[in-house]
């Protein structure tokens, strides 16, 4: 049985990691804490190491030095299938198997909870058409995956991700492909899981998505962490333009009271 983390411990950390590709070094002796129960979101220019960090606390890229610990142990001394049950993770580019249907897909991801003697359930029917009713694609559970628009296609691999009922979500860039609309309703539903318990960490671009719904930033430049903190703390115009090299303002959220950022520039 895996050691149980102590009770103050944060459930997933990255203790001096260093992560690279073919070599060349992306992310270099970084450590970081995800808070238990936050909405924890990664921002950063391009290339400034936020996917690949989200890949090294999700296991998919092993650190070259240092190490990633979730729930007390080493997440590395794992199996597969026990990481799969206590973390989710919807990677940046996710390719669906040719032909397989909606249905199909987000039903893969009770995967994790399958074994030589438990067999599909009507738990596992259930966590499947409540990911299909949370995400709004019930109406494409009998299409083809490939058929399907990428807006489309983004909210069937997060329907399957929130199929496997993990308590804590990592998302790579969640709301690509989608438009406005979808956007705010995927981030409105993490909100809501979120609010409801669950602890999820998200890579995203959009800045003042990150201000209105994370409890807790980490803003990256250069492999290295260079702020985190509260919205409030982290996206002051003075650290925008330090990590984005953005000239801007930062205002006053009609809506929430927290920050807008508002680039300057044009006519």
């Amino acid at each position: 049985m895996p050691e149980s983390p102590h009770p103050s411990d944060p459930r997933l950390t990255a203790d001096r990691v260093s992560l690279a590709y073919d070599r060349r070094t992306v992310v270099s002796d970084l450590t970081v804490s995800i808070p238990d129960g936050s909405f924890t979101v990664i921002i950063g220019p391009n290339a400034c190491g936020k996917s690949t960090l989200l890949r090294g606390l999700s296991r998919l890229l092993a650190p070259q030095s240092g190490s990633v610990v979730l729930d007390g142990r080493a997440i590395s001394a794992y199996p597969a299938k026990e990481v799969a049950r206590r973390l989710g993770l919807l990677p940046q580019t996710a390719i669906a198997p040719e032909g397989i249907t909606v249905a199909d897909l987000v039903a893969r991801g009770r995967y994790p909870h399958q074994g030589l003697i438990r067999r599909w359930s009507d738990a596992d029917e259930r966590a499947v058409d409540e990911a299909l009713d949370a995400t709004g694609t019930r109406e494409l559970a009998p299409r083809p995956v490939d058929e399907l628009s990428g807006g489309q296609r983004q909210r069937v691999w997060v329907a399957m991700v929130l199929a496997q009922q993990t308590d804590l979500l990592l998302l790579d860039e969640p709301t690509t492909f989608l438009d406005i609309a979808h956007q705010v309703e995927l981030m409105e539903l993490f909100g809501r899981l979120n609010r409801a318990g669950r602890t999820i960490v998200a890579v995203l671009h959009d800045l003042n998505h990150a201000a209105r719904y994370a409890s807790h930033i980490v803003a990256m430049r250069d492999g290295a962490i260079v702020a985190e903190g509260t919205p409030a703390e982290v996206v002051t115009s003075e650290r925008v333009e330090q990590v984005f090299g953005l000239p801007n303002m930062v205002i006053a959220d009609p809506v929430t009271g927290g920050p807008l950022v508002v680039p300057l520039g044009g006519a």
